[in-house]
């Protein structure tokens, strides 16, 4: 029995896990296509194919309260818009294992470093929340190579100095055991859908949290790190404190306006 258990539980772990490349049981929504995106006809006929079918077939659907990060908004979502940035400072600080590199302002290259591997693309940025439509793959010595697709809607509401994100993922797996098996474990074994889908946010509050520690060698940091000087740019507006640091070139960094 347990080690039916524990394979179990690998299965669903690895039915979830490529939302990190990023309640309730699944169903399609009342409409056909999701509103907060705006017309259907603004995006390419691939990307509307992909988002609608997630929209009305997802194989499951979790939503997910992720951990509070006491930081300024304007910070979290910094860091939010350069995702390889986060994951850099993730790997410094032993956070996590997470490699991402930015091929644009809104499409990313990710893994996870266990096996799991994809491109994100940020279909909108409004205020206060990020649509991303992410494609990858995860290799586990059970299934072998599964694949699948996700509409990851990331609300933002402020309370204070506290930012609470929210998470609501709509996934589709290609692999029709692995899609049945995800079905069928979601009931027992929910908690690790959404322990992995908040991995990314847990990642991103304490890296912000360190961010904003005068104390903590964030600055000393970000100016030792090779980043294209936009990129870097847009932490800097975000933090100040940190502009008047020296570049790694030796000359001083950008200034906030």
């Amino acid at each position: 029995m347990s080690s039916l258990r524990h394979h179990a539980q690998r299965l669903l772990a690895a039915g979830t896990v490529l939302l990190t490349l990023a309640t309730g049981a699944s169903g399609a929504p009342a409409e056909p296509w999701p509103t907060l995106l705006g017309a259907r006809e603004a995006f390419p006929p691939e990307v509307s194919a992909t988002v609608e079918r997630l929209w009305i077939e997802p194989t499951l659907t979790r939503t997910v309260a992720g951990r509070s990060a006491r930081v300024p908004f304007d910070v979290y979502v910094a860091f939010l818009d350069t995702p390889e940035v986060t994951a850099s400072a993730a790997r410094f600080r032993k956070l996590a294992s997470f490699e991402i590199q930015a091929l644009d302002d809104d499409r990313y290259r990710a893994s996870d470093g266990n096996g799991a591997s994809g491109i994100a693309q940020v279909l909108r940025r409004d205020p206060r929340r990020l649509v991303v439509l992410s494609r990858g793959e995860h290799t586990g010595p059970i299934l072998g190579t599964i694949s699948g697709s996700a509409l990851t809607i990331l609300n933002l509401e402020t309370r204070g100095d506290v930012v609470n994100p929210t998470l609501t993922a709509y996934v589709y797996i290609d692999n029709r055991v692995a899609a049945a098996l995800a079905r069928a474990l979601i009931p027992s074994f929910g908690f690790l859908a959404d322990r992995q889908l908040g991995e990314g946010l847990r990642v991103t509050a304490e890296v912000t949290e360190w961010a904003v520690d005068r104390s903590g060698g964030f600055c000393e940091w970000l100016a030792g790190e090779p980043l294209p000087s936009a990129r870097r740019a847009r932490i800097l507006v975000a933090l100040p404190s940190c502009s008047a640091r020296p570049s790694p070139e030796g000359s001083r960094s950008i200034q906030s306006p």
